[in-house]
């Protein structure tokens, strides 16, 4: 098996040098950050910002703006983004969860340690370890790596994990083989998709990919 951290820190090289900074993730606050993480769930991101934008157009996008709207007024909001009565129910989850305990202040929430955060995350119903970490990183700026389908699918296919391996594995792997940076790990995790949406596909385009070298699966 490669040394991981070379490894690593080579595929992002490759990628960091083809496609450039990918700016995530893309949000004018905070919050907006929590809401995108939330909505992406199963869906593309091109649906998430028709969503945000019925929000932000119908001035939704603060914890008690989403407090005081009637959950099925928001699932309309959200519609774009698919699920939208599930998803509404989330994020009132959030949003109760948020005033139960923090008054509706994110500034009090992101002050605890990562564990801390992380853990009350994942104590809401409807947030997973993924959608956990993306907040942790993108919300929080805290150095916790995200991990996605693209990420294992990548990491597979260039021999540095097993099929079987699991998302704190993965993740273990990102945080003990490169620098705990959150510019790093946000460009990283970018670049990742990225990759996996253009080129590492399920069906992938070998023939055009930068880190065909290292690949396993030829």
């Amino acid at each position: 098996m490669p040394d991981p951290g070379k490894s690593l820190k080579l595929c992002y090289n490759i990628m960091y040098k083809l496609y450039g900074p990918q700016h995530w993730w893309p949000a004018k606050t905070a919050f907006e950050v929590i809401i995108g993480a939330m909505l992406t769930q199963n869906t593309s991101w091109k649906n998430v910002e028709k969503a945000i934008a019925n929000l932000r157009k119908n001035n939704k996008l603060t914890p008690k703006q989403l407090r005081d709207i009637d959950k099925n007024k928001l699932a309309l909001l959200i519609k774009p983004c698919g699920y939208y009565n599930i998803k509404a129910r989330r994020l009132k989850n959030f949003i109760d969860f948020l005033f139960k305990n923090y008054n509706g202040s994110l500034n009090k929430f992101f002050a605890l340690p990562t564990g801390k955060i992380r853990h009350e995350l994942l104590s809401v119903n409807g947030i997973g370890p993924e959608t956990a970490d993306s907040i942790l990183l993108y919300a929080a700026k805290r150095p916790v790596f995200v991990v996605d389908a693209y990420t294992k699918r990548l990491l597979v296919r260039q021999g540095l994990i097993k099929e079987d391996a699991g998302y704190e594995q993965i993740q273990r792997l990102f945080e003990g083989s490169l620098p705990k940076s959150i510019k790093l790990f946000n460009e990283y995790h970018a670049l990742i998709v990225r990759h996996g949406k253009d080129v590492c596909k399920k069906a992938p385009k070998c023939q055009i990919c930068a880190l065909h070298s290292g690949c396993k699966r030829k």
